[in-house]
C-alpha cells in the first residue's frame, strides 16, 4: 500500500482534501529505486517537508514513475522546483511542478488510443508495456461496461512528451498484445475530429519546455547540506569542493604545509 512518509514515520496518506495543494509538488520520472526516505532526504535540503507520497502497485508493489512532496508552504514548494527541478537521481532527471497546477499544463496532447484490446489487458499491463517508450501522466484507460466492467476492447495513454509517444506508434502499432494485434495511434482531441500529434501541438510543447528550462536555477551549493547529501544517499556524488575565496578579514590556512597558522595581525 503506497504511504506518506513525514519526518519520523510512514502512516496511510491523507486524504486530498487534507492536503494543502500548493504547497505540493508532483515528482516525476523517479527511478524505480526512488524510496520516501530518499526523496524526504533530497527535499528536506531546500525547505521543510511534512510528507512524502510515492503510489505503488497494489500487487507489486514497485513505484509508478512519480511521487508527491508536501512542503509546509507554498513558498519553500515554489523554492523547491527553482533548485531540484532536473536534478539527476540515478542517472534520470527529477522533474517537478506544482501538483496544483491545472491537470491540462501536463497534458501536452501526446495521448494515443490503443484499439483492439483483448479482455486479458488490462491497466497495468498497458502501463508496463508503454512505459518502456517514456513517462506516463496519468495511469492508462481502458474503457469499461459500467455493469459488468468488461474491457470494450479499447483505451488510452498519455505520455508527457511526442518523443515518448512517437516511439510508442511506432514500436506497437500492429503489434500483438495479449492474444490480439493492436492498433496504436493519436487519439482524437475532445469532441472534435481532429486527432493530437499535430504540428502546433508540437510547436507549443517545445516553446513550453523552452521557457521553463530558460527559467530555472541551477542547483547550488549555498545551502547547508545542499542536495548532494541526499544524491551521496543513493549512491551518487560530486566531488569534494574547496573554498576558492574567503570573505575580508577571515584567516587562511595552506593545508598539508608544516606550518598550518597564520599570525594574528
Amino acid at each position: 500500500m503506497a504511504s506518506y512518509f513525514g519526518t519520523t514515520n510512514f502512516y496511510q496518506a491523507s486524504q486530498p482534501a487534507e492536503r494543502n495543494q500548493e504547497a505540493t509538488l508532483y515528482v516525476g520520472n523517479l527511478d524505480e529505486r526512488v524510496s520516501e526516505e530518499l526523496l524526504w532526504e533530497l527535499m528536506v535540503q531546500v525547505g521543510p517537508v511534512k510528507h512524502v507520497y510515492i503510489p505503488r502497485d497494489r500487487i507489486t508493489g514497485q513505484t509508478q514513475g512519480y511521487g508527491f512532496v508536501e512542503f509546509k508552504n507554498e513558498m519553500d514548494a515554489i523554492y523547491a522546483t527553482k533548485v531540484l527541478n532536473m536534478v539527476r537521481v540515478y542517472a534520470k532527471p527529477l522533474r517537478l511542478q506544482q501538483a496544483s497546477t491545472d491537470k491540462r499544463s501536463m497534458d501536452i496532447g501526446a495521448n494515443l488510443f490503443v484499439g483492439n484490446l483483448s479482455q486479458e489487458v488490462d491497466e497495468k499491463l498497458l502501463y508496463d508495456t508503454f512505459s518502456a517508450f517514456g513517462a506516463i501522466i496519468e495511469t492508462p484507460h481502458i474503457m469499461r461496461d459500467p455493469e459488468t466492467g468488461e474491457s470494450k476492447g479499447y483505451g488510452f495513454i498519455k505520455f508527457d512528451s511526442f518523443e515518448a509517444s512517437d516511439a510508442a506508434i511506432e514500436t506497437m502499432n500492429g503489434q500483438f498484445l495479449g492474444n490480439n494485434q493492436v492498433t496504436v495511434q493519436y487519439a482524437f482531441k475532445k469532441d472534435t475530429k481532429e486527432r493530437h500529434g499535430s504540428q502546433a501541438e508540437r510547436i507549443l510543447a517545445a516553446r513550453a519546455r523552452a521557457v521553463s528550462a530558460n527559467a530555472l536555477l541551477r542547483p547550488h551549493s549555498m545551502f547547508s547540506l545542499g542536495p548532494q547529501a541526499a544524491l551521496a544517499y543513493s549512491g551518487l556524488s560530486y566531488p569534494a569542493m574547496m573554498p576558492t575565496a574567503y570573505p575580508p578579514g577571515v584567516q587562511t590556512f595552506n593545508y598539508g604545509d608544516k606550518e598550518q597558522s597564520v599570525k594574528q595581525q
